[in-house]
């Protein structure tokens, strides 16, 4: 929520730090030395006490009083507010995160939550009790299909983004990435989003996007764009169509005219397309030793 911050120095307040001197209070620099200060004989020192008329007078004038108030209440506005029910935030891209949690919320599960689509939502739910655990919507679009990892909870949506959102406490949606036409195509036809979120390496540090165009996959981590795939000319994949088998994603690919059917296979892996004596890029975050 929108936070308001205090000023660096309060309005009427002197550099040094010291209380504004009332306004019809005189400069004391000029005053003689040797003259009294609020009728007190030169030498005494001020001590509380009723001013004349028999009323006390404040410390700050009321002008003053009003701005300390005023910076004391947008202190307190900048606090967040934890509600026992829910936190929900807005973020870009239309997302909305809403974390269940309780007034004192503790440590997060060891069990990353089960994942499911409900309407226009994705819902973390625990593995055990079944209490969900947050909720992550779009506005004007819904979840299709969904696919999970380590920390990693993928998801694609009717407008043709893919999503990361963090698995066990849903504290945020780490990156969106959107393929061309995907969302026509998504559109044109019910059921096409099934194969199309594909995990790859050992707990799915990848994410391949198969679409009928092309196979694209990022890095999990941080939503980096690895390497691109195109169908050949005149053919399409088709994400439904696929087996995994020891590491290997196949993918159906039909090109009209072909009657071997083993060409219509094409085997990925994370570091792209399996053919004889390649030599692909590291998929690795930088910084990472080669020998890791």
């Amino acid at each position: 929520m929108p936070t308001t911050t205090a000023p660096d120095l309060l309005p009427g307040a002197r550099a040094c730090g010291g209380p504004q001197d009332d306004a019809d209070s005189p400069p004391a620099d000029s005053l003689p030395a040797d003259s009294p200060r609020d009728g007190l004989p030169p030498g005494s020192s001020r001590r509380p006490g009723p001013r004349p008329g028999g009323r006390g007078r404040s410390r700050y004038s009321p002008r003053r009083r009003t701005r300390l108030l005023l910076a004391a209440l947008s202190a307190v506005l900048a606090v967040p507010l934890v509600t026992a029910g829910h936190q929900s935030r807005h973020l870009p891209f239309d997302d909305r995160l809403t974390v269940h949690t309780t007034a004192a919320p503790g440590p997060p599960a060891a069990q990353e939550p089960v994942l499911r689509t409900a309407g226009l939502r994705v819902e973390a739910r625990d593995p055990r009790s079944g209490t969900l655990r947050w909720v992550h919507e779009r506005t004007g679009s819904r979840p299709l299909a969904l696919a999970v990892g380590p920390g990693h909870a993928f998801a694609l949506w009717s407008d043709g983004l893919v999503t990361d959102t963090e698995r066990v406490t849903g504290s945020a949606v780490r990156w969106h990435r959107a393929l061309p036409g995907l969302a026509d195509w998504l559109a044109a036809e019910s059921g096409r989003a099934a194969g199309v979120l594909q995990p790859l390496a050992p707990g799915a540090r990848m994410i391949a996007v198969v679409t009928p165009q092309r196979i694209a996959a990022f890095r999990a981590g941080d939503g980096d764009l690895r390497w691109v795939l195109p169908a050949a000319r005149g053919c399409a994949f088709d994400p439904g169509r696929y087996v995994r088998t020891a590491g290997i994603l196949l993918v159906a690919q039909p090109c009209p005219g072909h009657t071997n059917w083993a060409a219509e296979l094409m085997a990925v892996d994370d570091l792209g397309r399996i053919v004889p004596g390649r030599t692909p890029l590291r998929n690795d975050l930088p910084g990472v030793p080669l020998n890791n």
